[in-house]
């Protein structure tokens, strides 16, 4: 009788013991296991041969006696029968090595995802990690290969290369097989905790039906209609819900919701989903928005609607008290109904190396993703951002919803169908303010000093200001006595208090003027009579309108622009004003006119120079299949990372950090307590800690506490007198 071949040991039954080698999980059936569901998530793309060879092909390298013995010995059992050559347990080289040899230079396609279904996708020469490249493991990988000499694999694995049956070019095969990789990752992961962890395995997958989701939806709007007031802007919501509705029935592709702030894209937007996710068997619906304040306002309102157990929120601002083990482990994979997350979170880990990041992937394909406020993608990535669209929609079978006040030019997109025809009027009838834009100072560059704006806003009882740099704020808030201040020199936490107390103070007709920098602009529900804003780009300019006269209460609110005593900060921000100026200059424009914001983001990303790095790493050797995923992952980042989070000292936060320091004292974990302090961080540029020293205290590697002044107004001291801090906007 031949060797047994296992991939996983088993706790015994008290939990603490390893049980018998007889209820360990033979190898051959986690091969089989993971190839049947990699195969299964692989259907969406038309490509489950593929997969289920990479799961058949993935462990291979555990039927050597290294690794056996490896098993044998972290069990505390016998391991005498297996005749260990060294103690190298590596078993992800002897799969890719196979692949190889078996299916010739298109194997290497497999090696990709064997060799790093644990360490991630590998580079394929040199990159980040010399040593760890597909080339460098493929060359040790014979040897692996070399021990694997019992085990019958020939049997079940096809004889020939599996032949794609989805077309693309060759620039879009580091996607499929980033897609591939996210199959294999999560089924091995899965089958894995199936056997060991069947307790938490059984918590996954207890999600309502999208039929389900549609009927709460539904009941919820029409009630939401009926009872609303009959005012002219509701009327308006109520129209776009129709085309919302209508639209829905559309063959799947890429669409556009242009509509006016406040006219209700969210809940439209939804509906739109779900009936789409209905007619066309869609999976999911994954709502992409750019920022955490957003996404915690989006998700209640849509965990209240459809319930909390069925949406998922993935970013970083999570409060891990409100999240249940079921949904945590949603959050791995996105096998969840509703997911809400971030533009940094998506597109990151459609570039992504790791296999932690990717793992969710294959979840995309067959989906609807709504892309909030779209204009905000980085100027200098939005080609790589439309071509991974392009794909998606292309190969993936998923449909976009690019939801937006102020569309971009996205030309690569091709044919984008529009919800809202232009016929509709939309700008005209949801005409809630008038602007006031000194296109004579601007022209001249006639700017004004903060104490002269600081007299005009003290002039009205409610207004919002709103400035460039986080310095502007403070330094105009110091003009005006009682104003409110809102900028990321206050924690997550703080902000989110204020934005509360604004909020009452609004609808109880309470005095409150606010300065703040330009966070409050997207999706921050909030409703003056009069906003100013300093010159900055043009869509800005209207997402700062969209918190004014809100909700048509008023026949016209006001919105002033004004040139501020200092330049927007160099870089992005200086050149969307640049573009704003240069438009502008011409004379008096109508921000309510058709082709506007087509014309500014022409002009702005005009001024962008396009971040190909991608196309260096995985795009121009394609044809060869030379793909380097770690470096293009590396390169590729929505937000400049140069930034390192700083805890501070505000409400809970105190009791946190000394926990925190507590436990890194001790030695012990500490990631959930990381994860709560996750509200009570600023962030402060790498390059400039430097400065801050004495104010800063560093806790262990890359976390930091902030030991300088906190104030209940303008939260942490970084501007105080004594530091030459630099200017950060937000």
């Amino acid at each position: 009788m031949g060797k047994k071949y296992y991939a996983h040991t088993k706790n015994g039954s008290d939990g603490k013991t390893t049980a018998p080698r007889s209820e360990w999980q033979p190898l051959e059936e986690h091969l089989k296991n993971t190839a049947e569901l990699a195969g299964k998530f692989a259907e969406d793309f038309s490509s489950s041969a593929f997969a289920e060879t990479a799961g058949l092909l993935h462990d291979l390298g555990k039927a050597t006696d290294n690794f056996q013995k490896y098993l044998c010995d972290m069990a505390g059992f016998n391991s005498d029968e297996y005749e260990s050559t060294d103690n190298n347990h590596n078993h992800s080289g002897a799969g890719a090595a196979l692949a190889k040899s078996k299916y010739g230079d298109y194997g290497i396609l497999f090696s990709y995802l064997v060799a790093g279904h644990h360490a991630g996708l590998p580079d394929y020469i040199g990159g980040l990690n010399p040593g760890g490249s597909l080339v460098q493991r493929l060359k040790s990988a014979d040897d692996e290969l070399s021990l694997v000499k019992e085990f019958k694999y020939e049997g079940f694995l096809p004889e020939k290369f599996p032949v794609p049956k989805i077309k693309f070019r060759h620039g879009d095969m580091h996607l499929w097989i980033r897609m591939l990789y996210s199959c294999l990752v999560d089924a091995d992961c899965l089958d894995t905790e199936r056997f060991m962890s069947p307790d938490t395995f059984k918590l996954r997958g207890h999600f309502d039906s999208i039929s389900v989701l549609r009927e709460k939806f539904v009941k919820f709007l029409d009630a939401k209609e009926r009872d609303a007031k009959k005012t002219y802007v509701n009327g308006i919501r109520t129209e776009i819900r129709a085309y919302c509705k209508l639209a829905a029935s559309e063959k799947p592709g890429i669409f556009s919701l242009t509509v006016p702030t406040g006219g209700g894209k969210t809940l439209s937007g939804m509906e739109f989903a779900l009936e789409h996710c209905l007619k066309y068997g869609k999976k999911r619906i994954i709502y992409v928005i750019p920022y955490t304040s957003i996404i915690e306002q989006t998700a209640a309102v849509l965990k209240d609607i459809l319930g909390k157990d069925n949406i998922i929120e993935h970013h970083s601002g999570i409060d891990p008290e409100s999240a249940t083990k079921a949904s945590r482990l949603a959050s791995e994979n996105w096998d969840a109904p509703v997911i809400v997350t971030t533009d940094v979170q998506f597109f990151e880990s459609l570039f992504a190396a790791k296999s932690g990041r990717c793992r969710k992937l294959h979840n995309i394909a067959n989906s609807v993703v709504i892309l909030d406020e779209v204009q905000l993608l980085p100027p200098e990535l939005v080609e790589a951002c439309t071509d991974i669209i392009r794909q998606l929609s292309d190969i993936y079978r998923a449909t976009f919803l690019l939801s937006t006040a102020t569309p971009p030019y996205l030309e690569t997109l091709g044919n984008i169908s529009h919800i809202v025809p232009d016929s509709a009027l939309l700008g005209e009838k949801l005409k809630r303010v008038h602007y006031e834009i000194p296109s004579g100072h601007i022209k001249e560059n006639r700017r004004c000093s903060f104490d002269e704006i600081a007299e005009e806003l003290k002039a009205y009882k409610q207004v919002l200001c709103i400035v460039n740099r986080k310095k502007d704020a403070l330094e105009l808030a110091g003009f005006v006595p009682g104003s409110v201040h809102l900028s990321t020199l206050m924690c997550a936490e703080h902000r989110t208090k204020v934005i509360a107390q604004i909020k009452r103070k609004l609808l109880d007709n309470d005095p409150v003027r606010v300065i703040s920098t330009q966070l409050v602009e997207a999706g921050v529900d909030i409703d003056f009579p009069v906003v100013y804003r300093a010159l900055c780009g043009l869509d800005s300019i209207v997402q700062a309108a969209g918190r004014c006269n809100r909700e048509g209460k008023l026949t016209s609110g006001k919105v002033v622009v004004f040139i501020p005593p200092r330049d927007s900060p160099k870089g992005i921000l200086l050149k969307a004003e640049n573009a704003a100026r240069e438009m502008l200059t011409e004379g008096n424009i109508d921000l309510y006119s058709e082709g506007i914001f087509e014309k500014y983001f022409r002009n702005f990303y005009s001024r962008t120079e396009q971040n190909y790095s991608y196309k260096n790493y995985l795009v121009r050797d394609a044809f060869s299949m030379r793909f380097q995923f770690r470096e293009a992952a590396d390169k590729f980042r929505l937000i400049n990372n140069c930034y390192v989070p700083v805890f501070v000292r505000y409400g809970r936060g105190m009791d946190l950090i000394e926990e925190l320091k507590k436990r890194i004292e001790m030695k012990v974990p500490y990631g959930d307590v990381l994860r709560k302090l996750q509200r009570f961080l600023i962030s402060v540029p790498e390059n400039q800690l430097g400065l801050l020293y004495g104010m800063i205290e560093k806790i262990d590697d890359n976390l930091y506490v902030w030991n300088g002044s906190y104030d209940e107004r303008f939260g942490a001291g970084l501007f105080d007198d004594k530091l030459k801090f630099e200017e950060t906007y937000i």
